[in-house]
């Protein structure tokens, strides 16, 4: 007669990185931890400039709204006389804590850094450095829930984006007036406002936001069509992640750079 405990090595536990698998498991976690580690660096450099945000019409993402500053974009003008000096003056640090945490508590980044910053586990099938699984039913993980809180908080970021970007594409007429036109810079703020909003609007709490309330879609075909869209850009969700992760710190670079005068925002039309 069998006995019903096996002693299959594959039942025990196994040591952190030991595995099975012959393939590079390795590789995804690591060009996670390298692309995230990448960004925060340079985001919160950028963050704490406070200058060479702008570059006439063009607004780095960083930066918008810009609350209180001394360019022209600001929306309140500068920065009022209760605010600290000790503080730095910087328009990114009053706002860029909504879409920090909207992508920090997101599931497929969490998923993602989970596995690339403390190897749990490093990737499936392979060995974790913890004995016992809390989940995200306990401190600190739990906080992650304020996801969904942070959605509303980001989807007016998506129009304030596009907003940024069709300003864009005024140009003054060197007569004292405005006329339509088109530059590179243009190009980068407006396809910065898609990739966000693809981002956002993919994201797994818009979509139970689309059709979740309900338990049934069949007899609500405008909810469904809602749904499914929604479902549509969230089948790409971790390209859309990636893509306007990369991209909005691309347009703060290009911005910087153009207000440096390092590059010519070339006008196309």
């Amino acid at each position: 007669m069998t006995s019903v405990h096996s002693t299959d090595s594959t039942t025990s536990r196994r040591g952190f990185g030991v595995t099975e698998r012959t393939d590079a498991w390795w590789v995804g976690p690591l060009l996670v931890f390298l692309g995230f580690s990448a960004f925060i660096v340079y985001s919160t450099w950028a963050a704490f400039q406070g200058v060479h945000y702008t570059s006439g019409r063009l607004l780095s993402p960083f930066y918008s709204p810009e609350l209180f500053g001394d360019s022209p974009h600001s929306w309140f003008g500068p920065f009022p006389d209760w605010v600290p000096s000790f503080l730095p003056r910087s328009p990114a640090l009053l706002i860029l804590w909504v879409p920090g945490l909207f992508r920090f508590t997101c599931y497929y980044y969490r998923g993602a850094y989970y596995k690339g910053f403390w190897g749990d586990p490093p990737a499936c099938a392979v060995g974790e450095l913890r004995n016992t699984y809390l989940g995200e039913n306990s401190l600190p993980l739990v906080l992650q829930n304020v996801h969904r809180y942070f959605l509303y908080l980001s989807i007016p970021f998506v129009v304030i984006l596009s907003w940024d970007g069709l300003q864009a594409l005024a140009f003054d007429d060197g007569a004292g007036g405005t006329e339509f036109g088109l530059s590179v810079g243009t190009l980068v703020l407006l396809l910065n406002a898609f990739l966000i909003g693809g981002y956002v609007f993919g994201c797994h709490a818009f979509r139970h936001l689309a059709g979740g309330a309900f338990n049934r879609l069949s007899n609500r075909p405008g909810r469904r069509r809602i749904y499914e869209c929604v479902g549509r850009l969230n089948r790409r969700h971790m390209a859309w992640a990636w893509c306007s992760l990369f991209w909005v710190a691309f347009a703060d670079v290009y911005v910087r750079l153009c207000s440096r005068g390092v590059w010519t925002d070339w006008r196309l039309l």
